[in-house]
């Protein structure tokens, strides 16, 4: 933080930060706007004018920042240029909705409301963040405009979040994987995804990312020549034939390098398509899809396309409105390169995502965002229907948001659409609810297939009905998408209910005949006899007969018996400690919190956290639980319970054993598994739990678990495992 504030300095930057603004958003501005953005800026100025980012800067400069990504990285106007001015002054100033309406109308006023978080107390257990989440959302349905502001926000935020404490950068980066990229992927905003990504492991993952980052960095002057001598023979050959068109050569995202990586169990030199190519094609709208394929023919004239990678969004586009010939063909140096193919429409489209599509509405192009009206259709209704938890919401939201989809057909050969993995019974509950309700199987090409039966690209569906079918707890095995999702529980709520009445029904009618009183006090001794905290679940088990009514006997009333305890929902977990006494961590070793005071704690057994991890804690009922911040649990946790979690880092106190995984994969030989364990056991005096080896065609591969006092001892072992002969992979693995 600057530490002397020069306030004209200051005054000049916020000047030249609002011109920039308004030269951008120039081309979109029309009538009265440019004085509407003037007075929503200095409305903002004079909201926040003492205020500071956490960085020191003055805060108009972060509305300022949000504006600026609105109009220039996804394209919206005046409307949202206001509202991304004035985004926090209702959450952080005097300022109140009301105010807002009365000053800029009705439309700014419900997208800033779209934007504030709730405020108020949270009962224990409930996730603030995905209350919000679920207000933000509902706003959606109303105005797309507050998601996109949102996504401007938040990029802004993971751009400036060097500033933030440790636990903050956490939480904030792990919302943004878990909700944000994701939404910004379905509302076809690949570049803003694309670095919401990157900055997610920028800051959770930092060594990882810095070294992928600096091998990009590395191999950039060999890729840019190889680039340019693999697009010649098709730049000349575009040429000659008259298109006009740009080409680009990009390096894919380090988060997808990353991912690939693991997924593929591969290096980073073994990542075949570590870009792409881009062909961008400057022709009317009706000639698109023909000259994409022309194009596509052009590049397969010069190299050998790989059958099993050609992906036509030009003919069936995404559902998010993504269009793109994708091809993948091996170079003149045996290098796999990804070739995209588009339109300067579909471009624009793919960059800018949901705000491009009506710049193109009048066209006469056939539709594309029809896809993205369907699923924000879906959304409403979705948000209509629900009556869930908010976390549970959120979860059924996120399903929705992986835009890998699976293309099917009804038997009158109308396309359908749904998510990757759907299965016959999704494919019901999309065509109708009732359909759905009642689906007792599927056709599918013509043979008969049951409910779970998951969709193929290209088949083709009937459903089978009966009037006597009704949908069991089961059935929520078997859906993915989440339209089924909600109306089967939506089903099962309402059934529950309803055979709850008929148990309340029996209760009544039992008590009546032994002579007992139906009173509060009564039916705590029937729930503490049955073990049962929930009333309705009593009364439910009763009516479908799990509990025997004619079991009730007068001896549970007796008034001389004290009435027994409620059972709680919250029994304390015992395995934890179990893990605590086996494993002998010391609370000594651990600082926990702002204050760096001493907490006792648990070793999350999700992630096996070992002293030198990158840890974070975690509140619970039962303590603090210690997590590493790349446990598959983190992101979730951390974005659906920021407010548990706590700052937490090893010291250097003890030197205690902790187990650690490694994975080892090489040429087989003899005498190579004792080399390995030679290594272990003697020159670095390290105890194994368990050694697994499996040999295969002259490979193994072999799975160690070791007893390790932190990090640097187990990179130590790593690096000497790695200098065995014949090794080739040494990795860790999370036990």
């Amino acid at each position: 933080m600057p530490t002397l504030i020069d306030p004209e300095v200051e005054r000049n930057e916020i000047l030249r930060q609002y011109r920039r603004l308004l030269r951008t958003a120039k081309p979109y501005l029309s009538g009265n706007d440019a004085k509407l953005i003037k007075k929503a800026f200095n409305t903002s100025l004079e909201a926040h004018k003492d205020m500071r980012r956490k960085s020191g800067e003055p805060y108009i400069l972060h509305p300022l920042a949000v504006a600026q990504i609105a109009v220039e990285e996804i394209g919206l106007g005046t409307t949202s240029i206001v509202s991304a001015l004035l985004h926090d002054v209702v959450e952080d100033t005097t300022w109140e909705i009301a105010d807002v309406e009365r000053e800029f109308g009705p439309k700014v006023a419900r997208i800033i409301d779209g934007l504030t978080k709730i405020s108020g107390v949270f009962e224990y257990g409930t996730s603030e963040q995905a209350e919000n989440f679920r207000k933000m959302l509902l706003t959606l349905s109303e105005d797309v405009r507050v998601i996109l502001i949102k996504l401007a926000d938040r990029l802004h935020n993971m751009r400036t979040l060097d500033s933030m404490p440790r636990h903050k950068q956490l939480k904030i980066a792990s919302e943004t994987i878990y909700l944000y990229a994701p939404l910004a992927h379905r509302l076809g905003l690949y570049a803003i995804k694309t670095e919401l990504e990157d900055l997610y492991l920028k800051y959770t993952d930092t060594e990882v990312y810095q070294e992928l980052v600096n091998k990009v960095r590395q191999s950039r002057s060999a890729r840019n020549r190889f680039i340019k001598e693999f697009v010649t023979p098709i730049d000349d050959e575009l040429q000659a034939q008259g298109f006009h068109y740009e080409i680009k050569g990009r390096p894919k995202s380090i988060y997808s390098i990353l991912r690939k990586m693991r997924k593929q169990n591969v290096t980073f030199d073994e990542v075949y398509d570590l870009f792409a190519i881009r062909v961008i094609l400057d022709v009317p709208p009706e000639q698109e899809k023909a000259a994409c394929w022309q194009v596509y023919s052009i590049v397969t004239d010069f190299y050998q396309p790989n059958p099993d990678r050609l992906r036509d969004w030009v003919s069936t586009p995404k559902a998010n409105g993504y269009e793109s010939l994708h091809t993948t063909v091996m170079s003149r140096t045996g290098q796999w390169v990804e070739v995209q193919i588009r339109s300067r429409r579909m471009d624009d489209i793919a960059e800018k995502g949901y705000a491009a599509h009506w710049k193109y509405k009048d066209t006469g192009v056939p539709q594309p965002e029809s896809g993205l009206e369907a699923w924000i259709a879906k959304v409403r209704e979705m948000l209509e229907t629900n009556n869930s938890s908010a976390l549970e919401f959120m979860d059924e939201f996120r399903q929705n948001l992986f835009v890998k989809e699976v293309y099917v057909f009804t038997p009158k050969g109308k396309l359908v659409i749904l998510p990757e993995r759907s299965t016959a019974l999704d494919f019901a509950f999309e065509i109708h609810t009732h359909i759905g309700l009642q689906c007792l199987g599927a056709k599918v090409n013509q043979k008969l297939e049951p409910l779970s039966y998951q969709l193929r690209n290209g088949d083709q569906v009937e459903i089978i009905t009966s009037q006597k079918q009704r949908p069991t707890e089961e059935w929520l095995q078997y859906v993915i998408s989440s339209k089924a999702r909600s109306k089967i529980k939506e089903f099962l709520r309402d059934d529950k209910r309803s055979k709850a009445e008929d148990g309340r029904f029996l209760v009544e009618k039992r008590l009546q005949l032994l002579g007992v009183e139906y009173n509060q006090d009564s039916l705590n001794r029937l729930l503490a006899h049955y073990n049962i905290y929930n009333l309705q679940d009593f009364f439910y088990r009763l009516a479908i007969g799990q509990i025997d009514g004619r079991e009730i006997k007068e001896h549970l009333f007796d008034p001389a018996t004290p009435a027994p305890r409620l059972p709680s929902p919250l029994e304390p977990k015992s395995f934890d400690h179990e893990v605590q006494k086996i494993r002998g961590i010391n609370s000594n070793m651990l600082l926990i919190g702002e204050k760096t005071d001493k907490f006792d704690y648990t070793i999350a057994p999700c992630c096996n956290p070992i002293p030198g991890d990158d840890v974070f804690g975690f509140e619970t009922d039962e303590g603090i639980v210690i997590h590493r911040t790349s446990c598959p649990k983190a992101v979730e946790l951390m974005s659906n319970y920021g407010n548990r979690i706590v700052r937490a880092k090893w010291t250097d106190q003890l030197e205690l054993a902790f187990l650690a995984g490694i994975r080892i994969k090489g040429s087989d030989r003899v005498g190579l598994v004792n080399d390995v364990t030679r290594i272990i056991s003697n020159s670095l005096k390290v105890n194994m739990r368990s050694i697994t080896v499996d040999s295969n065609d002259g490979m193994f591969e072999g799975q160690i678990v070791v007893f390790v006092h932190d990090t640097t001892h187990l990179h130590k072992l790593i690096h000497r495992l790695l200098k065995v002969n014949g090794v080739l992979l040494v990795e860790r693995f999370d036990t």
